[in-house]
């Protein structure tokens, strides 16, 4: 039995190009196989990145964040990324045990262009590199070695949409619910989220580092 095909499923490389267009100039052009001296003044502009990872299990996205410049580079090819406490999930860390590309995400508030970093990781416990990311006195647990391979700049199309970084007015309400709140309507009440959300701010400022 045949499928009938979808007429609007854009399914074909040549059905994907008919609908976008030809792609510019400029976003050919910005994408480097290093970091060049312009995209290593955004990292180190940078306080949050979205550090993507394929494993066997699937794909995973996680944010990392530390005060502007968290990620360092030795190179014009290596960025090192320290890998901070967490839930000890690790999920990309074991992602890229099995599979050493990943693709960062640098954001820079009150900048609408963000920047784009793919290449390969491996994880290092070097205590030379380890040492470079000591706060108050604590180092990360390891530290990603990651190989760039492609490096370009977003435009700011999707900032400006979004009004990321429009001013949040004080006192405006949260529109989301609270950790807490969210385990004890995923667990059908057998979480006590109160209690988690009361011992969460603590919890946090003792063990940001």
């Amino acid at each position: 039995m045949t499928v009938p095909r979808d007429e609007h499923a854009i399914d074909t490389l040549e059905r994907l190009e008919a609908l976008l267009g030809p792609c510019s100039d400029a976003s050919l052009q910005k994408e480097v196989p290093y970091v060049h001296p312009a995209y290593r003044a955004m990292i180190e502009a940078s306080p949050f990145a979205v550090l993507a990872t394929t494993g066997p299990v699937g794909l995973d996205a996680s944010p990392r964040g530390d005060p502007a410049g968290f990620v360092q580079l030795l190179d014009d090819k290596t960025l090192l990324l320290p890998e901070r406490r967490g839930n000890h999930r690790a999920d990309s860390l074991r992602n890229i045990l099995t599979d050493p590309r990943v693709a960062l995400l640098f954001l820079i508030p009150g900048v609408g262009e963000t920047l784009r970093v793919n290449g390969r990781a491996h994880i290092s416990v070097a205590p030379d590199l380890l040492a470079r990311f000591v706060v108050n006195g604590q180092p990360p647990k390891c530290v990603l070695v990651i190989t760039a391979e492609s490096v370009y700049f977003q435009c700011a199309r999707a900032i400006q949409r979004s009004g990321l970084w429009n001013a949040v007015p004080p006192g405006t309400p949260r529109p989301v619910p609270t950790p807490g709140a969210l385990l004890a309507s995923i667990t059908q009440g057998s979480f006590d989220g109160e209690a988690y959300d009361r011992d969460l701010p603590a919890r946090q400022r003792a063990t940001l580092y």
